[in-house]
């Protein structure tokens, strides 16, 4: 009889294994994970590239950053009212294939500049040379315009539908897809990097374009599993799309019309001007869309209850206290080597997990809207050590030193640039916005430092705060889900994409207006004072939310989630 019982346990078992490895939930995650390793290793590759190719300068690096910037920025909204009136497999399917073939295509004609760079500089003056540059950041551009909408369809909308109207299941899909996230931003770039050290460029690109058409169509795949799987997925609720239908039905019974009233030959001349003018109205129509479609998204994402969460999401981007290129620059002219970078990098990602560990423990235990007021505290209290370096001996802060004598010197040729220290690749990180910051701190010769005191209390603050920005992180992420309804939960993530990038943009010009290591005490004020008001944003939402009750944790939020853990009604399918 035991053995019959434990062979039954094991059976069972099995089974709950196997189901789970065949789960909807589990392709989300193994499809997430090959799509984001690939991403990460073509924005790690194609700065590097672009710091090759223009002889070891950023300035193509920053075009290609402040062109993705802008982009986003513009294109948001509209990229995600596409997201919301199309079907998701279709968005899904096609976000997918421009993606991987736009990356396929710029690492093939990437290739092509790297073997025949020499022939190419000497055809039309350069110009051919120039023109392969412009189409590299073009389709490069194209490909993170498509990965964006890929973002918003999966991880803004597919994983809510796929936890059904379980909050916690939901709450744990998005903890374990940002630890997803975490993993492959530290060790894609380490291996496309180690392929392009031991290779060549010419290799490196090969092997990325080789990548994407396999994982593409394996994702491909995926996605048609993950679909059949959830037949939740194959309907959208919302009026954009009765009101389609209600339009194409009108104008099918205008035609149907229009055909009864063209026996009489007065009338069809009547009905063929009115058709030209309808025609010219609708070709203006047209144009105008996209223009309305934009200021629609932003009109909506301020009118949601979200907003002041959204906006101090969106606070956090102003900030040069991040494992970028303005950071690795800064600590090199510290004395610190890419040696030593890449184990404080490896330690940012371990803090990254505990964050969306922290996330889930703390939301179990406090409630959602109070863990981002705990998250946004934490990482205040870390960012202060950042502030402490600032004043620490070995800090070079000094604002005698004029960032814009330096920079005038350079425009007018009256300095050299010195020999550049190489940047190398564990120095460039995957966050494309923020490898616009080129300063020039990236060029500075390594000084003897006198302490490592400032740096050290600069770096620890950094990571610890990792814990506290990923957990805020993912609670504005919830509450963007729940929160928004299902017919403009693309529009609405498309608009908090832009709010983004732009802070991101304003982040990039204060460094352009500040790029001497003298200076850069001054940006970790500002930084730090960034995201203190976007802590007293989400203070604002929060208290309204709960009022008194956000410093009681047992309140009735924590009572509400666990006793009735589904999504509002204007959430469900």
């Amino acid at each position: 009889k035991n053995n019959m019982e434990n062979t039954k346990s094991k059976k069972n078992c099995c089974e709950s294994v196997s189901d789970y490895f065949t789960s909807a939930k589990f392709l989300i995650y193994l499809g997430h994970a090959l799509s984001t390793w690939g991403d990460r290793m073509w924005n790690f590759a194609v700065s590097v590239f672009l710091v090759e190719l223009y002889g070891n300068s950023l300035l193509l690096t920053a075009v290609y950053g402040l062109v993705v910037a802008g982009s986003v920025l513009l294109l948001g909204a509209i990229i995600g009212d596409w997201v919301d009136k199309n079907s998701r497999l279709k968005v899904a399917q096609t976000s997918l294939i421009v993606q991987n073939c736009s990356v396929i295509l710029c690492g093939i004609l990437l290739m092509m500049v790297f073997l025949f760079k020499v022939q190419l500089t000497g055809l039309y003056n350069g110009w051919l040379l120039t023109a392969c540059y412009v189409m590299v950041i073009t389709i490069a551009n194209i490909a993170n315009l498509a990965s964006t909408a890929m973002s918003i369809t999966i991880q803004r909308d597919w994983v809510v539908v796929v936890a059904g109207e379980d909050r916690s299941k939901l709450a744990n899909m998005n903890a374990t897809v940002r630890r997803i996230d975490q993993l492959t931003n530290i060790l894609a770039p380490m291996a496309v990097g180690q392929i392009m050290a031991f290779g060549s460029p010419v290799v490196g690109c090969g092997f990325i374009a080789g990548w994407n058409l396999c994982s593409m169509c394996l994702e491909y795949f995926l996605l048609w599993k993950v679909y059949q799987k959830t037949p939740a997925l194959a309907f959208k609720s919302g009026q954009k799309e009765a009101d389609q239908e209600l339009k194409h039905l009108n104008i099918q019974k205008e035609l149907e019309e229009g055909q009864k009233l063209s026996e009489g030959s007065q009338l069809m001349n009547e009905g063929v001007l009115a058709t030209q003018a309808d025609k010219k109205h609708g070709c203006w129509h047209q144009l105008a869309e996209p223009f309305r479609t934009f200021r629609d998204g932003w009109v909506a994402y301020y009118n949601q209850s979200i907003f002041f969460a959204g906006m101090s999401l969106a606070f956090l981007y102003m900030t040069v206290l991040g494992f970028d290129c303005i950071t690795t620059g800064y600590a090199y002219t510290q004395g610190l080597n890419g040696s030593i970078l890449s184990l404080l990098m490896g330690a940012s990602a371990i803090s990254g997990i505990f964050g969306t560990v922290a996330f889930t423990w703390i939301r179990k235990c406090c409630g959602l809207i109070r863990t981002g007021f705990i998250s946004g505290i934490a990482q205040l209290s870390c960012l202060l050590l950042c502030v402490v370096s600032v004043f620490t001996p070995g800090s070079p802060f000094d604002l005698s030193v004029s960032p814009f004598k330096d920079i005038i010197s350079h425009l007018m040729g009256d300095s050299a640039l010195p020999n550049a220290i190489p940047t190398t690749m564990s120095a460039l990180t995957t966050d494309i916005p923020s490898l616009t910051n080129g300063s020039t701190a990236a060029y500075e010769l390594v000084p003897q430092v006198q302490s490592y005191i400032s740096v050290s209390f600069l770096f620890a603050g950094v990571i610890a705060a990792r814990v506290g920005l990923w957990s805020f992180d993912l609670t504005v992420t919830q509450l963007i889900q729940e929160n928004v309804i299902e017919s403009e939960r693309g529009v609405i993530n498309g608009v908090q994409n832009s709010m983004n990038y732009l802070l991101d943009l304003l982040h990039f010009i204060m460094v352009i207006l500040a790029p001497n290591p003298e200076a850069f005490g001054l940006l970790v004020i500002i930084s730090v004072s960034f995201v203190a008001m976007g802590h007293m944003m989400y203070f604002r939402f929060a208290y309204k939310s709960l009022g008194n009750r956000l410093f009681l944790c047992g309140s009735p939020e924590h009572k509400v989630e666990t006793e009735n853990s589904s999504l509002p009604d204007s959430n469900k399918v």
